[in-house]
């Protein structure tokens, strides 16, 4: 059995129209089988007007010990270089190449930190 969550993840949907469109708390594998062979008329709505241009889903696992977790990306996300559990201290994340520069946000995920690495701008 999986919850709620686990199967909009696996319909590639939000928690919230999984819980209108009435998936109840808890699906076996075989409903949610069932679900993606037949899918209903507003699942495949939902899925043709999708854009292409954000993910619903997107899975951050860390570089560091490989811990993975399912989250809904942000708006304001950009396209992290890496990710890493708040866990790392920064001894630990791969090193940075040189004429780089991280920036790190914190709160993706439950757990994570994201990193972007991005040229210094050199001035002349």
């Amino acid at each position: 059995m999986m919850n709620r969550r686990e199967a909009a993840i696996a319909l590639d949907i939000p928690v919230e129209m999984a819980k209108k469109h009435g998936i109840p708390a808890h699906v076996s594998e075989s409903e949610l089988a069932a679900i993606q062979a037949d899918p209903p008329a507003w699942l495949v709505q939902s899925m043709a007007n999708r854009t292409g241009k954000r993910p619903v889903w997107v899975h951050l696992t860390c570089v560091v010990c490989g811990y993975s977790e399912a989250a809904r990306p942000k708006k304001w996300w950009p396209e992290f270089t890496f990710v890493h559990c708040y866990d790392h201290a920064p001894g630990e994340l791969p090193l940075r190449d040189s004429g780089v520069v991280r920036v790190e946000y914190e709160g993706i995920g439950n757990q994570m930190i994201g990193v972007v690495e991005e040229p210094v701008e050199r001035q002349s």
